[in-house]
């Protein structure tokens, strides 16, 4: 009977280490879906950048700032703050700037319900991209413009390429690492398949009739943007992925602050697999694989655990008869190392040191821990403070 359970055990791993390892290779055989930046665009489309920001008193007015010195026209673009629960002297800095404010307020304030807020009471027909930016992120300079070149293109939905701004801590070296692996496997290696890119919740677009149609049912407290992604892909449409539109995000440096942003990521992807789940099944069954394989993408063990699991079916396998059941978890866990090795950019391994390797294990349990109390993120929304202005980024 334990033999069936570890071997059981062995194939789920087996499927999740195949899965990182064949998005790894893709990634590195394939382009993304930039455009020529040297013609001129077809045409200037007027576009819309949301902001929701809860408390965010510390960052919001240097990150309008730094967003406002778009190469865009500045005629053809609006930076729209949705304040939730801002301080009085705060709101009193945005009203000196050439920037829109929506205030809000909320019994239990979540990311989808400012973002819904600002659709239903925006004129929408002014626009035909919107935006969305977490208050703390800094587009760089030409972002919106290779946003316009995308829907050039015949796009509708569209994902930029967001990375650190900060690397001012071992924790958000590991961060930064973390999600420049995401970039490399949901999304640009997602898109050299044929798939559509995975999307963030931040430095995304999308034609604003689509988007009002996707937001409009939400099931998870802190996914929105899981859901988001999904409705688009099953209403028909491919996400593109700009690997070249870069927009700086603020990484965690603290483990309180990595454990309490995981814990609502965690309970994110389990409340969207409790919705969807059956649906992405009923879709690959009828033959829709794009928008089926969307929803099971969630099932993908993330990588931290993974290699924390395969660290425990070795140690477990070494107390087996047969060797084979400790060499394959070692094979798997070497080919997992590689698969992640070869996603993540020259510019970052230079940052990396013993350190940062020796936090790895700390991070681990963090995370653990986070999956243990996701029940905490079911009913409040888990703010993930930030700090002001950082490190200047990287790429």
């Amino acid at each position: 009977m334990m033999l069936f359970i570890y071997g059981t055990f062995l194939a789920v791993i087996t499927l999740n280490v195949l899965y990182w390892a064949v998005f790894s290779i893709a990634g590195r055989l394939g382009k993304a879906d930039d455009t020529d930046q040297s013609r001129p665009p077809l045409r200037v489309r007027k576009i819309g950048v949301l902001i929701p920001a809860y408390k965010e008193d510390a960052v919001i007015v240097d990150s309008v700032t730094e967003n406002l010195k778009q190469t865009y026209p500045a005629d053809q673009f609006d930076l729209i703050v949705i304040a939730d629960s801002f301080q009085p002297q705060t709101l009193l800095k945005l009203a000196t700037m050439p920037v829109k404010v929506l205030e809000v307020s909320f019994e239990t304030s979540t990311v989808a319900k400012a973002i819904n807020a600002a659709l239903s009471r925006l004129p929408l027909e002014q626009y035909e991209i919107l935006v969305v930016s977490d208050a703390d992120n800094h587009m760089a300079p030409d972002f919106l413009s290779r946003i316009n070149r995308a829907f050039d293109q015949g796009w509708r939905a569209v994902q930029g390429h967001r990375v650190a701004k900060n690397i001012n801590t071992s924790v958000a070296i590991l961060d930064a690492i973390s999600e420049e692996i995401n970039n490399h496997i949901f999304r640009k290696a997602t898109r050299v398949l044929g798939l559509s890119s995975a999307t963030i919740g931040s430095g995304m677009a999308f034609e604003p009739a689509l988007m009002k149609a996707a937001m409009s049912t939400q099931h998870t407290m802190g996914g929105y943007d899981k859901e988001l992604e999904t409705n688009v892909v099953l209403s028909g449409h491919t996400i593109a992925y700009l690997e070249n539109a870069f927009i700086y995000d603020e990484k965690v440096a603290q483990r309180a602050v990595f454990e309490n942003q995981r814990t609502r990521w965690i309970a994110a992807q389990w409340q969207f697999l409790k919705f969807y789940f059956w649906r992405g099944i009923r879709e690959l069954l009828s033959g829709q694989f794009a928008s089926g394989f969307k929803v099971l993408q969630a099932v993908v063990l993330p990588k931290i655990l993974l290699l924390g699991l395969l660290v425990l079916g070795l140690i477990i396998g070494l107390f087996t008869p047969s060797p084979i059941l400790w060499q394959i978890p070692l094979l798997l866990l070497l080919v997992l190392i590689a698969s992640l090795v070869i996603s993540v950019p020259k510019y970052l391994w230079k940052r990396v040191s013993i350190r940062e390797l020796l936090l790895i294990p700390v991070l681990l349990m963090s995370f653990v821990r986070a999956v243990l109390n996701m029940r905490k993120a079911f009913k409040r929304f888990m703010h993930t403070p930030h700090t002001g202005p950082a490190d200047t980024p990287l790429p």
